[in-house]
């Protein structure tokens, strides 16, 4: 029998699957999980009491921009470990550090990573090395993001599609990032730097994903009067590619379009038919990204992140700055930028609808380097499982733990990971049901849930709720492995 390390004893399992929870205990050996049920004691294995409490899988974020934030010490990702997150996925909305040098501070919203000291991976295999170099918080998968290739191949000029021999040029670097291990290919169609971009362009230089079966992950070009056209695009993207399609951060935006998920999910539905086409989406009606004077209007409130030229704007809203200026909303946007933003645009009601749908899938979208970030950056997870599992009933807990583990593990090809059984990879998370739930506000936005006692990832200690992140990173960079 191999040696234990640790045993856990007495917790109620949800294991992931969206099974039925039962108790047992789980003994865990290196990096896996050994054993489940009436375990033996092992001399030298530390023994946790968990009765009364829930242990799962460790979470997948299926949507952040952790890219430059796992690449520091594991305090930098104290938002996700106190969440009980134990994976994440970077390389979202077509921004990813790599394949892109950069001696100034890029376009937005590659900016959101960070300034010119941040951008000096120009493979992904440099970005991977730096992984294996100094091992992050969490366990990570990577996208390369669109664009960042159309800054690398294009420049400044990008206000335009891209001619045949820039897509030849993205296609391949994008292929040599597939096979250094990349998990596939991601785009930001509503962003500036993507907005000329033709359909064709995405499928031409996305041909590579076919054969290393890759993802295709997307925040569409319209979450607002749109959004029914672009769920059309992607899904076309898709399957003209021949892949496997994620629509990132599911939402129907604007006043006027509140309502519209009930057609947006059939729609998604109908294509799932005849193609793999997934989601995920945040537990939150307001969205945060750089900020963007197309996207104002005066019935949406916004409230500031960060700004590069006025850091005191930072947690301010926008319309009160703009009355203290003398000043019009764009006015007070441009003085105030570079610069990022909160924008309350949903509706709580196609929140819940797209959330409680069987293919719904949770990721963050957090940005961790905004000064005043939106709160899902902190409050996620512990805001599904406790607000909208526990207290409002909107799914049971094995539904909720699922949309978070099993099913993202599934869907981005995380092979033996978001379930708890014998030899699965011991990413672990011991919770309290009862008391389980964020803290994070608008207002204050940087708080720490409730509930998560500890954090195992590679079945080591990430994270424990009386002595925050374990000095050393217990993750490691992840490759997909689709489902057979």
């Amino acid at each position: 029998m191999v040696a234990i390390d640790l045993i856990i004893r007495g917790a109620t399992l949800i294991d992931g699957t969206g099974g039925v929870p039962f108790e047992a205990d789980v003994a865990v050996a290196g990096d896996r999980i050994a054993m489940i049920g009436g375990v033996p004691e092992a001399v030298s294995a530390r023994e946790v009491d968990a009765r009364g409490l829930v242990l799962a899988p460790g979470f997948i974020d299926a949507h952040t921009h952790d890219d430059r934030a796992v690449l520091e010490p594991p305090a930098a990702m104290a938002c996700k470990l106190s969440q009980g997150v134990a994976t994440v996925i970077v390389g979202n909305c077509g921004v990813s550090l790599s394949p892109l040098l950069s001696d100034r501070r890029p376009v937005a919203p590659l900016d959101l990573l960070g300034d010119e000291r941040w951008w000096r991976y120009d493979s992904f295999a440099a970005y991977a090395k730096q992984l294996a170099h100094r091992p992050p918080a969490v366990n990570v998968l990577a996208f390369v993001g669109h664009i960042s290739l159309r800054a690398r191949v294009m420049g400044d000029d990008l206000a335009r599609a891209a001619d045949a021999s820039e897509i030849a040029r993205m296609r391949a670097l994008l292929e040599e990032a597939l096979e250094q291990g990349a998990a596939g290919f991601s785009s930001g169609l509503a962003y500036p730097p993507a907005r000329a971009a033709p359909t064709e362009e995405l499928i031409e230089i996305g041909r590579p994903l076919e054969k290393y079966d890759g993802l295709y992950v997307t925040h569409m070009r319209d979450e607002g009067d749109g959004v029914i056209d672009s769920i059309e695009e992607s899904a076309a993207i898709g399957r003209a590619i021949g892949c496997a399609t994620v629509i990132s951060h599911h939402k129907c935006a604007l006043r006027e379009n509140f309502g519209r998920s009930i057609v947006t999910l059939k729609l998604i539905d109908t294509a799932a038919k005849g193609q793999q086409l997934d989601f995920d989406v945040y537990p939150y009606a307001a969205s945060s990204t750089a900020l963007l004077l197309e996207l104002l209007r005066d019935d949406l409130p916004v409230r500031i992140t960060w700004s590069e030229p006025v850091p005191e704007a930072a947690g301010r809203m926008l319309d009160d700055l703009a009355r203290e200026w003398g000043v019009s909303l764009a006015d007070a946007a441009r003085r105030l930028q570079p610069a990022g933003a909160v924008y309350f645009s949903m509706d709580e009601v196609d929140v819940q609808r797209i959330l409680a749908h069987p293919a719904a899938m949770v990721g963050s979208d957090g940005l961790p380097h905004d000064e005043r970030p939106h709160p899902r950056l902190w409050g996620t997870f512990p805001r599904v499982l406790g607000h909208y599992a526990r207290d409002l009933g909107l799914f049971p807990l094995e539904t909720a733990v699922h949309k978070m583990t099993g099913l993202t593990a599934k869907i981005f090809g995380l092979r033996d990971r978001g379930v708890i059984r014998e030899g699965a990879f011991a990413d672990l998370v011991l919770f309290d049901p009862g008391t389980i739930i964020d803290r994070a506000t608008f207002d204050d936005p940087a708080r720490r849930s409730d509930g998560i006692v500890e954090l195992w990832v590679n079945g080591r200690t990430a994270w424990r709720y009386d002595g925050g992140p374990s000095p050393e990173g217990t993750g490691r960079l992840l490759r997909r492995y689709p489902a057979v």
